[in-house]
């Protein structure tokens, strides 16, 4: 099952009728002669918007009335009162697909497409950086973002970096947690990893064709059942989940925040405003100025961690020399 922003399916105008009027009763006949459709059409749309996780109370001679709200993050959940101009405003849902990654790709150079997510409420084939698998049961959230930058090249190693400044500070916003930033695109908590991300691009020349964004949240999951999974793979440092049993707070909050603080940072890195982003980023980072080991493709590295630069490479200082490294996987001593 799928839906998008901009499809004008039925079941979303009797929803928002019932969001508008969320502590009334409104019987079907009612519905039927606001909404120009039959009853029969109503009562049809009523069983949708049931199985989409919306709860809707049925009394006889009273009629309907919307109790609760979803959790899912359906198009139009994200959209309405989205405070953003651009990120964020089409949406593609689907309750399962292989990755939003592949399917993203499919899309991307499409101009209509600048600023589409794509949210799966699961995944089949989702994948981290450097083409690991990455798990991705119910209960997290698991979207891809496509951006037509105006920035150069030289500015698209920033990206992730960007992102994950614009994801710790959703998450204290709407969740009241703080967060650390660890290179090169995880965030942590407890020192364990509850988000992460990785990016697509298209060049061509020294411009960017597009961009996508791979973001993996780790906002309600079974973290015992994910572990069993991939507690043997590579570079694990054991994972989180951030909303707690006592927590209600939907989803589609956390998410709307980084919409919003995506674009404001996005909008910095267009103005060449790099050493404020790494600024940001440098306050929330962990490991500056301890020792590591990095993982790299040319065996492992250890020093002092000096940070970034204006690029995204962490600086490393070594007996011998102080390093700039692109890519790579830190290893806390």
């Amino acid at each position: 099952m799928s839906y998008t922003s901009f499809d004008n399916i039925g079941l979303v105008k009797v929803l928002a009728f019932f969001q508008t009027h969320d502590s009334e009763y409104l019987s079907g006949q009612d519905l039927s002669d606001v909404l120009k459709i039959s009853r029969v059409a109503v009562w049809k749309h009523i069983k949708k918007i049931q199985k989409l996780g919306y709860k809707i109370e049925s009394k006889q001679k009273l009629g309907y009335r919307l109790i609760s709200n979803t959790e899912k993050l359906l198009p139009w959940e994200i959209t309405q009162n989205l405070k953003t101009k651009i990120i964020g405003k089409r949406v593609y849902y689907f309750e399962e697909i292989d990755s939003t990654q592949n399917f993203a790709q499919k899309i991307a150079s499409d101009k209509k497409e600048n600023g589409t997510i794509i949210i799966a409420q699961k995944q089949t084939s989702g994948r981290g950086r450097l083409d690991r698998k990455w798990t991705s049961p119910k209960g997290g959230i698991w979207c891809s973002l496509i951006i037509h930058p105006k920035f150069d090249v030289s500015s698209s190693t920033l990206v992730p970096i960007a992102a994950a400044v614009a994801l710790s500070k959703s998450i204290e916003r709407s969740l009241g947690i703080k967060t650390t930033v660890k290179w090169p695109n995880d965030i942590t908590m407890n020192g364990k990893k509850v988000a992460g991300m990785l990016v697509d691009a298209s060049f061509q020349a020294a411009m960017i064709e597009y961009m996508i964004l791979g973001i993996g949240i780790n906002f309600d999951i079974d973290t015992k059942k994910v572990e069993k999974k991939i507690s043997n793979t590579p570079n694990f440092y054991g994972i989180d989940s951030l909303r707690k049993k006592r927590d209600k707070t939907p989803p589609k909050f956390l998410l709307k925040e980084f919409l919003v603080q995506f674009e404001k940072i996005l909008s910095q890195l267009n103005k060449g405003e790099k050493s404020k982003i790494v600024k940001e980023w440098t306050k929330r980072a962990e490991g500056i100025g301890k020792k590591i080991t990095i993982n790299t493709s040319n065996g492992r590295i250890s020093g002092i961690s000096k940070g970034i630069d204006n690029e995204g490479a962490l600086k490393l200082k070594t007996n011998k020399e102080l390093m700039r490294i692109f890519v790579g996987d830190i290893v806390l001593n």
